[in-house]
């Protein structure tokens, strides 16, 4: 089993740190620079035509690209400790959540960073800037949502149980650092539970 990855890129990391939460070996990792565009050459574009990472390629040859695609056939082959939750009510609500992460506050920091950095100028065609800001905008409008959510003490975002969500709201942060988008300081409860999350041993994965 080979996990094709990318060190610092969000989505990649948010595999590794899934599969390490669940006390699983790490499959090979077979690292991608995307700076040099590996991941648009033949070899990896056959694997995954959509030419996007993390993408799990398990021994019987089968590919299985998208984060979250990922993370759902680990929690198949080992369902505890559960990860997307456990009865209706919470997988619902753990579905809900990553959903609200992904599409709304990792999206946003993403935008951003690919509409306004340098590196990514011959990458993102066209780069537009404006579009790049409004999203730092909607990212910080994100952040103030998340911080009254978790205002009333809980340690996870659903509760009481560590999720997936979890995993991609903490990635989104991390990342966030790369567009220079800090947490404002007033926000003090994202802020306490960002630090939580970072200090979980499979932050390192």
């Amino acid at each position: 089993m080979k996990l094709h990855d990318v060190t610092r890129a969000p989505n990649p990391r948010r595999a590794r740190i899934f599969i390490a939460e669940k006390g699983l070996p790490m499959p090979e990792l077979v690292q991608l620079d995307l700076a040099a565009m590996q991941h648009r050459e033949p070899a990896y574009a056959g694997l995954n035509p959509w030419m996007g990472t993390p993408a799990l390629e398990l021994d019987d040859g089968t590919v299985i690209a998208e984060s979250v695609a990922i993370c759902r056939y680990f929690e198949e082959m080992q369902p505890a400790p559960a990860l997307f939750g456990t009865g209706a009510r919470e997988r619902a609500l753990v579905e809900m959540w990553n959903r609200r992460l992904e599409m709304g506050l990792y999206t946003n920091i993403a935008q951003t960073f690919r509409h306004t950095s340098p590196h990514m100028a011959q990458r993102e065609v066209p780069q537009v800037p404006a579009w790049g800001e409004a999203n730092r905008a909607r990212a910080l409008e994100q952040m103030v949502l998340i911080d009254r959510h978790l205002a009333d003490g809980r340690p996870f975002i659903c509760g009481d149980s560590f999720s997936i969500a979890d995993i991609t709201g903490g990635v989104s942060l991390d990342f966030a650092r790369v567009p220079r988008i800090a947490i404002p300081p007033e926000l003090v409860h994202l802020a306490r539970w960002h630090a939580a999350l970072a200090a979980r041993p499979a932050w390192a994965a």
